[in-house]
């Protein structure tokens, strides 16, 4: 008597082995970047494995009767890749089923047969969209089970075709097929959507900075062709064209600030890496932003100690510039900003508040986005800037802020040895 239990057992462990191995293909494939060179020998691999453990746990109809799931994978393999995985896949199938169960001329027939109509339909089919595809992997399938038992039955005087045989080999083959390539398509589209949401991030960002770049340098450049028309005219004085000229400069020395905001942003990493006074820098950069502070009415106070960090100290200092005039900006009616600094024996922390207007949510959140700016007449590349400068020398930064009550701005850095290689602690 025939022990569907164990039956059953063994059709859903050949079923596991197949569509663990297509997990594992797509995980491979998408996770280590060298095997995308080696598409076909990895499918050959993953392909492999699931006919290597079906042959080795096979299901069992009756004492006369052994069969398994081979055949799945092995369609699988030689469609998607074509006829160079399908002949290695031939190659291992035949060679480990001889090291298993010895020769057999009725096996090496059967599966040259799967492997010749499925390599030949291969080009066909790897041209069909996700649901042909699914149509004619269940119609092959189902085909060559037929041909195959066919080819079998008039083989062999003692092959019998059971009403178990052709449950588990004609009629569930086709219905695990449906599956299997429903799961691949599933997973290659999603795989193909990703890389193409990364690709359009990508291009909404350039979009964004050539925005930026056209709209913040074009300002400049509009002012300064106004005032040479102007200097065309030769009744001017010498007093006026001076002025205009000054203008000029000015415009010019505006523009390209804004370019050297967009390469600073840009650049990959800082030119040249070297040991940063925090307190130092600090406190000069507090004595350039001081008079900006005296027009706004904004008193800066400031608590700092002796600390060292890595990193490029004009990037450093046009950073904390940026952070500082933010600051300020912040507060158009006068307030307080204070700049306080601690360390511990990993890491730098640097406080910047300030008793202004304060960010929602939204801008918090938003905060050193391109073109992105809660000032009115702002464009965000100052703190895209900062941003991209913290990130450059390893740190990292935090915002807490209220509407109306004002903002503060924790930068964290790694803390390094100083020239004597002694802490700054």
């Amino acid at each position: 008597m025939v022990n569907f239990t164990y039956i059953n057992q063994n059709v859903l462990d050949n079923l596991f082995y197949i569509l663990a191995s297509l997990f594992l293909y797509f995980v491979l494939y998408e996770n280590v970047k060298r095997l995308k060179r080696y598409k076909k020998t990895l499918m050959t691999i993953c392909m492999s494995l699931p006919m290597i453990l079906s042959m080795r746990f096979p299901i069992y109809i009756d004492e006369y009767c052994v069969h398994d799931l081979r055949q799945i994978p092995f369609i699988i393999g030689t469609l998607y890749g074509g006829w160079p995985v399908g002949a290695a896949l031939l190659t291992i199938l035949l060679t480990v089923r001889f090291v298993f169960y010895g020769a057999n001329f009725l096996t090496v027939i059967v599966y040259i047969v799967i492997f010749i109509a499925t390599a030949l339909y291969s080009t066909r089919f790897n041209t069909l969209n996700r649901k042909r595809k699914v149509t004619a992997s269940v119609l092959l399938s189902f085909v060559l089970a037929v041909v195959t038992t066919f080819i079998a039955v008039m083989m062999s005087d003692s092959f019998r075709v059971t009403e178990a045989y052709v449950f588990y080999f004609i009629v569930l083959p086709p219905v695990i097929m449906f599956f299997a390539v429903s799961i691949i398509e599933l997973l290659s589209d999603a795989l193909f959507i990703r890389s193409k949401v990364v690709k359009l991030e990508k291009m909404e960002v350039v979009s964004q900075l050539a925005a930026s770049i056209s709209h913040e340098v074009r300002n400049p450049l509009t002012v300064v062709k106004g005032f040479i028309e102007l200097l065309k005219d030769p009744g001017l004085s010498q007093e006026v064209r001076d002025q205009y000229i000054q203008h000029v400069a000015r415009e010019l020395k505006s523009a390209e600030s804004i370019i050297s905001d967009y390469l600073a942003f840009a650049k990959p990493a800082a030119e040249k890496v070297e040991h940063i006074s925090i307190d130092r820098e600090l406190r000069n950069i507090m004595e350039v932003i001081k008079p900006l502070a005296n027009m706004n009415s904004v008193t800066i106070s400031d608590k700092l100690v002796p600390g060292m960090v890595l990193g490029n100290t004009k990037y450093f200092q046009q950073c904390f510039l940026n952070l500082i005039k933010n600051g300020i900006e912040a507060m158009p009616d006068g307030g307080e900003l204070s700049v306080i600094s601690a360390v511990n024996k990993t890491h730098m922390t640097i406080e910047i508040s300030d008793t202004g207007v304060g960010m929602t949510k939204e801008q918090i959140n938003r905060f050193g986005e391109p073109y992105y700016s809660s000032k009115e007449k702002g464009t965000g590349l100052g703190s895209m800037v900062a941003v991209r400068i913290i990130q450059t020398m390893k740190g990292t930064f935090d915002i807490k802020s209220t509407l109306n009550e004002g903002t503060t701005i924790t930068i964290s850095f790694p803390v390094c040895m100083d020239e004597q290689g002694v802490s700054k602690l």
